[in-house]
């Protein structure tokens, strides 16, 4: 079972470009597609497709059209209710597979709001078990506090199952400023969220799995259960308490790479789903980071579009 929460759900919209996006000219779309997404609910729709028990948490009207497609994609869902409406997010994807995204903030939320998305989520976690887990993910609408994150670790740690945080910016700096008292058990952190937390240069730490690894193994040193770094194209690391591990991705021909960070965090706790070994786990990360990669839009890729076994983990 994986519960997630997505505090700053979005619609997402996605325009695809015949040729390269060019500043100030008047382009012709070859598509545009629209759905309900968020970081949280991409991963429970991964869930879905893969045949996972799920729940998604979202702050959204229960008569909403957010809600009602989620329900009609079979995705099991517990609105709660929201500050505002649910934001609207635009991708521009290249011919290439270059993706530029436009993402609006949301609308302001208050302490009242915030308690009724901890309440439920922390509610649902109760009734959960130790193998399961909950997915905290995304970025936060404005008016959060930036430790809310990390105080809503601390309360899921009084809770059966394991907790993975998947976020960015002030969210992430507190999270890591609580360690150890507030650690999760998961973050998956990509090059610039690293970096955010090392001062180190984005690109060359994305650039360099090592330097990955040393970074990561400082997180775990001071709690956090497991660090899964995704490195764009490079591919990840995976680092816990047992061993550091670095993983390249199968050869795909890139098309949109929104959410393909989403698919990795699902693919590795797919593989902690099936009590897999750590670098197995790895490998199924990289698989579907690399499967929704050479999909369109937001959509998130099926086990029968992943390939773990032609992903390559050595151990560092």
């Amino acid at each position: 079972m994986i519960i997630t929460l997505t505090p700053n759900p979005s619609i997402d919209r996605t325009a695809a470009l015949a040729g390269p996006l060019v500043r100030g000219a008047v382009h012709r779309l070859e598509s545009v597609t629209t759905q309900a997404a968020g970081k949280g609910v991409n991963i429970s729709r991964a869930a879905v497709a893969a045949g996972v028990d799920t729940l998604a948490v979202v702050p959204a009207d229960s008569d909403s059209a957010y809600v009602a497609e989620l329900r009609a994609s079979h995705l099991p869902v517990h609105p709660v209710a929201p500050a505002g409406s649910v934001r609207i997010n635009l991708s521009v994807t290249e011919p290439d597979g270059t993706t530029t995204k436009l993402n609006s903030p949301g609308d302001h939320v208050d302490g009242s709001a915030l308690l009724r998305m901890s309440e439920a989520l922390v509610a649902q976690a109760r009734a959960a078990s130790a193998r399961d887990w909950v997915v905290i993910a995304g970025s936060v609408p404005p008016g959060t506090p930036a430790g809310w994150y990390a105080d809503l670790v601390g309360q899921l740690r009084a809770t059966p199952p394991r907790i993975a945080v998947d976020t960015s910016d002030a969210p992430l700096l507190a999270l890591i400023a609580s360690l150890p008292d507030c650690a999760p058990d998961l973050i998956k952190p990509n090059g610039s969220e690293l970096a955010s937390l090392t001062g180190a240069d984005p690109d060359a730490l994305e650039a360099d799995p090592h330097a990955v690894a040393v970074a990561a193994r400082d997180l775990v040193d001071r709690g956090v259960g497991a660090v899964l770094a995704t490195m764009g194209p490079h591919g990840a690391v995976l680092v816990t308490g047992e061993g550091a591990w670095y993983a390249t991705p199968p050869p795909v021909v890139v098309v949109s790479t929104v959410g393909a960070g989403d698919s990795s965090l699902f693919g590795y706790l797919y593989g902690c789903e099936q009590d897999l070994a750590p670098e197995a786990c790895l490998a199924s990360a990289v698989a579907y980071g690399s499967a929704a990669a050479a999909l369109p839009g937001t959509t998130i890729p099926s086990p029968h579009n992943t390939h773990p076994q032609l992903a390559k983990v050595r151990q560092l």
